[in-house]
């Protein structure tokens, strides 16, 4: 009789404990019990997404709160599209080799 090779064993070094079944990776243990949840609880606060940034202490020292960072990022902002240039660039046509 030929043994299974490759499969998940409990202990997860490939040798079973004495009389202990195989356990079927992709099988729930029993130890985790989702009787309790609610499908899509966090759902819609997750598809918003959030972007966290990290400051550097000197940085975050400046600013008292979140929303004054958001206030001087959007300021900043908009002296950037201030300066932008109206027309796009043109590309130069590339040179190609015969």
């Amino acid at each position: 009789m030929k043994k299974a090779k490759g499969r998940a064993r409990a202990g997860g070094r490939g040798a079973a404990s004495a009389g202990a079944p195989a356990v079927d990776p992709d099988e729930i243990l029993p130890e985790y019990d989702f009787s309790g949840g609610e499908r899509g609880r966090y759902a819609a606060r997750y598809a918003e997404g959030t972007n966290v940034v990290v400051l550097d202490p000197d940085v975050a020292a400046v600013f008292p709160t979140g929303a004054a960072v958001n206030d001087a990022l959007r300021a900043l902002a908009g002296i950037i599209q201030q300066h932008r240039p109206t027309k796009p660039r043109r590309r130069r046509p590339s040179r190609r080799t015969a």
